[in-house]
């Protein structure tokens, strides 16, 4: 699995990592019990902090997406995807909340947004 860090993006970097995570965990590319690149490992593949790899780690084991085996290393939990899903789902609302309000600021019509978004959707 490769990460893709965007130094310039609009999430920090640890949330970067968080959420490429778990889509890797949705989508099944990483399985249940699967072992993950150690902290100080991942850091230096990402050339990004130790502690920024730490607290990526540290927000999906709260999240119980993952659980730390001392001595030796992380692994992937078994999970609900759908309840994964609906947590995603809600983000994703959210965030989409805010950009339809900042686009009515800017005066763009529903049209012109939407028009905008299927744009950039068919780019990536």
């Amino acid at each position: 699995m490769k990460l893709i860090i965007q130094p310039q993006g609009t999430l920090a970097i640890y949330e970067q990592i968080v959420n490429q995570l778990k889509n890797a965990i949705v989508t099944g590319e990483l399985a249940a019990g699967e072992a993950l690149p150690s902290i100080r490992g991942l850091a230096a593949e990402l050339s990004v902090s130790v502690i920024t790899t730490k607290r990526a780690y540290e927000e999906l084991e709260k999240e119980g997406l993952i659980r730390s085996v001392a001595g030796k290393g992380f692994y992937v939990c078994e999970y609900n995807t759908d309840y994964l899903k609906e947590k995603q789902l809600i983000m994703l609302e959210k965030r989409l909340g805010e950009l339809i309000a900042e686009a009515k600021q800017a005066g763009l019509t529903c049209a012109d947004f939407a028009e905008m978004v299927q744009t950039l959707y068919e780019e990536n």
